[in-house]
């Protein structure tokens, strides 16, 4: 029977030799073997997949996974894959796990087949082995098997390899969204793998804590410091996760505290006495400086070493950290990795330069030295030439003068190009850059009136829309530029340009009434009222009412203001006027259908010629088209009905105008958290942001917050700071000492005097060894001379007395021997 055994045995060894020469032969003379083609039917997978041979199960196993992967029907197979799933065959055992949490979900029974199987494989030798256990089988979405996956995570946190506890951590999630119930269990098993002694342990940890019970704050205070001190070991998923969690904590358990503080004086004069000097010290400002907590310390030294990764995730990460928790002094050190990461590509540098935005609304100033990275290139697209341009009106401020010409001229030279996008965005950049930059106000209004006369209409218009902007915070500085704007309404054909210049007109013109142009410029823009679009059509009538208010301003003092407001009743006096003035219209248009129109040289003669400007305006927009412009032609007939009571038309016609301010684009965007996609996506995310967008707590209010004994680690005695800032030989010497209380030691020579001291060294120890082997060969020599003087008949006498004393001096060695070997063993435990 054995030569039987033996001989299969060998058949099938050559069985497997022969086919692996035939591969490699095929292999060496054509392409390697394609698993993706189709030239195996399904009854012979099946047949690959039940052969006794682990190679053509194998084979059977990669041709079904590359049909799953090309989305070709392979739940045919469940069957015949699950019977594998406790193959010793490593590879083998890697392809059915995959397929099982593939086809689970459609075959929950089947599946349910090999969970035996898998559970055996958690008690495998093989750390890989069980990683991939337990990985499987949190993979299987079975709520049938949650305790089940709940009690292979239990045994993975307890388990001896790192990687096994890692998937455990992993399995965290899944089992939660798989039975909700199991909350309790994994609370539990999350606390003790924040506690792992292995950083890329306890980054999926902490990632399993965010999403399973991230309110449980009290699970974090044992374990922030050991947090802090792995955050720089972890990888960058952990990196990510846990620097989210530390931000969250910090908010919630260290108080936003400030001190207030006297501004150091920078110079003083030689004379100055010392009484003088207390004095001055009450008069100086005071400012406030925020206190750090000693722990929140600890997390921002430990996030500036983050500032080095690769990782642009991470570095976002750490600005929102100090960003939001920090001092401005580690912010400032946050802004130059920030802005290295315009270096990335096209889709990093759009989040960057949305943090940045956000950073830079706040503190605008670091950024000022790196104002050239914002500089907008040939090659950038519209997304991100936009944000580069508001990154420069927000620092334009602060920037030197150099800097601040070099802004503007970009700005002028893409104000003229072909892109109506980028010809807008540059007229009103320069516009904010006017209105952050006093001292720059007059060369970005000299740049703007230089191309009001240019051919392009966009450009036209938005220069005037900025100009106008410009002229209202300043009026009465700016009388020549409207008159310079007036000059340019016969060469304008851009209806809001026109519109925006004949609003200028009728708003600051009448300001001055010695040099008002106004009527001149109504009298001429009537002449082609028809012709005009009905944007023109509505500044023309405004402006009549503005000239002729004013004229009525002139002739007939107006009364106090007052008593529009003493004298409620006159917003219902406007409507009834309106009303009757409709009426009156009525009435007319029925009386010159049957009456014939009678002159009325007369009465014109006796009115002046703004008056009939007027009446000549209202004709006009009677028989318009445009309902709304007879609208409001009517609504400024009845204001200024009755020329003694204007105190309502000049509320509503000459009141001040509010200073126009062009906010940041981004102004509505500063209060998003940085580092989130919402803040990237904006105002489409809707009011609330994407869905598990969160933003952080408010800071816990000073006595209120944990008390910081919780923090505490349990230091061990063998770790001690005395003891690691001991060199080798002082360890050596320390453990000397112990021994001597525990055997003491022969005195005998140096020996003798260390013991008279009470110290030992070890110099001492080494002398007492050489005198101890010195005085062995002394007496060896002694008894060796003696046997050969002796006599035969003392022969025996004398060796019984040596044989005494070799004993005793055998007793002695021993002794010795056994001390220096307890010492050296001591030191080579101190020492390594």
């Amino acid at each position: 029977m054995e030569t039987i055994s033996r001989i299969s045995s060998m058949l099938e060894t050559a069985r497997e030799l022969t086919l692996e020469a035939a591969q490699s032969a095929a292999s060496n003379r054509s392409a390697p073997i394609d698993y993706n083609s189709r030239t195996y039917s399904v009854p012979h997978i099946k047949k690959l997949l039940d052969s006794r041979h682990e190679r053509e199960v194998l084979d059977g196993m990669r041709r079904v996974i590359s049909l799953m992967y090309r989305s070709e029907p392979s739940l045919t197979f469940f069957s015949a894959v699950v019977k594998n799933a406790a193959s010793a065959n490593l590879e083998v055992k890697k392809l059915v796990y995959i397929y099982l949490v593939h086809h689970a979900e459609a075959e929950p029974d089947l599946a349910l087949l090999s969970i035996n199987a898998i559970q055996k494989s958690l008690t495998d030798q093989n750390p890989q082995v069980r990683t991939m256990a337990l990985r499987t089988m949190s993979g299987i979405r079975v709520p049938v098997i949650s305790q089940i996956v709940s009690l292979a995570i239990k045994r993975g946190c307890g388990d001896m390899s790192p990687h096994v506890r890692k998937a455990a951590a992993l399995a965290i999630p899944k089992c939660y969204r798989l039975d909700p119930n199991t909350l309790p269990q994994l609370t539990g098993y999350i606390s003790i793998l924040l506690g792992d002694p292995q950083y890329f342990v306890v980054g999926p940890a902490v990632s399993a804590f965010l999403e399973v019970c991230p309110e449980q704050i009290d699970l974090i205070h044992k374990h922030y410091r050991s947090l802090v001190k792995k955050l720089v070991d972890m990888d960058e998923w952990g990196q990510l996760a846990t620097l989210r969690l530390l931000t969250i904590y910090a908010r919630k358990c260290f108080p936003r505290r400030t001190q207030k503080i006297k501004q150091a004086v920078t110079s003083k004069s030689f004379y100055d006495d010392e009484e003088q000097d207390k004095t001055d010290q009450g008069d100086r400002p005071e400012y406030e400086v925020q206190i750090v907590d000693p722990d929140l310390e600890l997390l921002l030294r430990a996030c500036k070493l983050l500032l080095q990764n690769r990782n642009s995730a991470v570095i976002v990460s750490v600005v929102r950290c100090f960003f939001y928790l920090a001092t401005p002094e580690y912010l400032n050190s946050a802004i130059g990795p920030l802005v290295a990461l315009l270096r990335s590509p096209q889709d990093m540098q759009l989040i960057a330069l949305y943090n940045i935005v956000t950073v830079a609304l706040r503190d605008p100033k670091p950024f000022t030295k790196y104002i050239a990275r914002f500089l907008v290139h040939a090659n950038d697209p519209p997304h991100i030439w936009r944000l580069k341009l508001e990154i420069l009106t927000i620092i334009f401020p602060y920037c030197g003068k150099h800097w601040k010409g070099v802004v503007i001229s970009e700005l002028e030279h893409f104000s003229k190009g072909t892109d109506p996008e980028l010809v807008r965005e540059s007229v009103r950049a320069i516009g904010r850059c006017a209105q952050g930059d006093a001292t720059t106000a007059d060369m970005c209004l000299r740049i703007l009136l230089n191309q009001i006369s240019s051919l392009d209409g966009n450009l036209v218009s938005e220069s005037l829309t900025v100009i106008r902007h410009l002229i209202q915070q300043d009026p009465p500085s700016h009388k020549q530029t409207v008159i310079r704007l007036v000059t340019h309404l016969g060469t304008t054909t851009n209806p809001d340009a026109r519109a925006t210049i004949i609003w200028l007109v009728g708003e600051f013109a009448g300001a001055d009434p010695g040099h008002n142009i106004a009527p001149d410029v109504l009298r001429i823009l009537i002449q082609g009222f028809a012709d005009e679009t009905e944007v023109v059509k509505q500044q023309i009538v405004l402006l009549g009412a503005k000239v002729y208010l004013h004229h009525l301003l002139q002739n007939s003092p107006p009364e106090s203001l007052e008593h529009i407001s003493s004298n409620p009743e006159a917003a219902v006096t406007l409507g009834q006027a309106i009303h009757n003035e409709w009426t009156e219209e009525q009435n007319e248009e029925k009386k010159s259908s049957d009456e014939p129109q009678q002159p009325e040289d007369a009465k014109e003669e006796s009115e002046d010629r703004i008056t009939l400007l007027w009446r000549y305006i209202l004709l006009l927009a009677r028989y318009d088209t445009s309902y709304d412009l007879r609208d409001r032609a009517r609504l400024y007939k009845a204001l200024l009905a009755t020329p003694s009571s204007t105190q309502l038309a000049n509320l509503l016609l000459l009141a001040p105008k509010p200073v126009p301010h062009a906010p940041s684009p981004s102004e509505t965007r500063k209060d998003l958290l940085i580092g989130s996609a919402t803040l990237v996506v904006g105002q489409d995310a809707g009011y609330h942001g994407l869905r598990g967008y969160a933003n952080l707590p408010d800071w816990v209010e000073f006595g209120q917050e944990p008390s910081a004994s919780l923090r505490t680690e349990d230091i061990k005695p063998e770790t001690t700071t005395l003891q690691s800032s001991m060199t080798a030989g002082a360890r050596l010497d320390k453990a000397l000492r112990e021994h001597e209380t525990i055997v003491p030691p022969r005195r005998n020579g140096a020996a003798a005097a260390a013991g008279a001291s009470g110290k030992k060294t070890l110099d001492q120890w080494l002398d007492e060894e050489e005198e101890e082997t010195e005085s062995e060969s002394e007496t060896e020599g002694e008894t060796a001379s003696e046997e050969e003087t002796d006599s035969e008949e003392d022969s025996e006498e004398d060796s019984e007395e040596d044989g005494s004393e070799d004993d005793e001096e055998d007793s002695e060695e021993e002794e010795t021997d056994s001390e220096t070997e307890a010492v050296h063993k001591e030191a080579q435990q101190l020492l390594g």
